[in-house]
């Protein structure tokens, strides 16, 4: 019979027999654990199967996060804090439980709470991934940037400096990843803090066009294109709408892709100085802060001017 949750072998579900467990029909997730070779290797499932090697730990860390729909870097690990026996199974970290862990049950699993699991990754994530990460838990409505703030101030385990830091930094309306990054590249090379998701109203009032980063008192945008923008027609054209509003109505945009990030922060810098002494802004002199977490490639400039 097919299954879609991992057993394990000593506790083989009706119909399935150790000759099964040798053929291409299931695949091994983690030692002495096992799948339908079919079933969906989710984030759910994976840590399904790791908690048969551990029953009585509690999904954390990436883990926990991925669960909770937020973005995280990829370690490929299930991660796993265990109040006693922390056992060594490839494919598994486990973490050990130093004091209690606020926790819940998610679809039926233990999992550290999305504020727990903030504070828990303070401690191994960089400035700009924690704060990647706090803008995407409260995009899915986790948390609130206010929960963040008050329990990373309360925190005083590993991490909590960086937590308390990251926190004030996450806002909520971001839309992706990117532009959680490109917002820090900025804020992080010593330039004032755009707004986030400025929305342009019809007469109405209802909102007509949101912006991803910008100064509205400026006249001046910076947005991140990804390839959703290229590859949907409807996406494409309402992008097309909403520039040539903003080329109508004076307003200045900067247009930021995934290489100006990761292969040159200091070119990208400068265009966006560039523009905002355009439009008669004050520009500050530049932080390097932000050297240590957006490396330039050997394309990139010197110095952002």
């Amino acid at each position: 019979m097919p299954t879609e949750e991992p057993f394990r072998r000593g506790q083989l579900p009706p119909g399935i027999t150790d000759w099964h467990l040798r053929t291409s029909r299931f695949r091994r997730l983690f030692h002495d654990v096992y799948v339908d070779r079919e079933a969906e290797l989710t984030p759910l499932l994976l840590a399904r199967g790791a908690l048969l090697v551990a029953p009585d730990a509690t999904v954390s860390h990436h883990s926990a996060a991925r669960l909770w729909g937020a973005v995280v870097p990829d370690d490929g690990f299930v991660h796993l804090t265990c109040p006693t026996r922390r056992p060594q199974v490839e494919g598994i970290r486990t973490h050990r439980c130093g004091r209690p862990k606020r926790a819940t049950r998610w679809r039926g699993i233990p999992v550290t709470t999305p504020v727990q699991t903030f504070l828990d990754l303070a401690a191994v994530l960089s400035l700009v991934d924690l704060v990647v990460l706090g803008d995407s838990l409260v995009r899915r409505k986790r948390v609130t940037v206010d929960l963040l703030v008050e329990a990373a101030t309360a925190h005083r385990g590993t991490g909590g400096r960086l937590a308390r830091k990251a926190a004030g930094l996450v806002r909520a309306d971001v839309d992706s990843a990117m532009e959680s990054r490109l917002r820090m590249l900025m804020v992080l090379s010593g330039l004032p803090e755009p707004v986030v998701n400025h929305k342009i109203h019809w007469p109405d009032g209802e909102v007509r066009f949101r912006l991803d980063l910008s100064y509205p008192d400026d006249g001046l945008v910076i947005e991140y294109d990804g390839w959703q923008h290229v590859e949907s027609q409807t996406q494409w054209g309402s992008d097309r709408d909403r520039r040539e509003w903003l080329d109508d109505n004076d307003w200045r945009i900067v247009v930021v892709i995934a290489k100006d990030l990761h292969r040159t922060p200091a070119a990208t810098l400068s265009r966006i100085r560039a523009a905002m002494r355009g439009r008669g802004m004050s520009v500050p002199p530049v932080d390097d802060e932000w050297r240590r977490h957006f490396p330039s490639t050997s394309e990139d400039q010197r110095e952002p001017a």
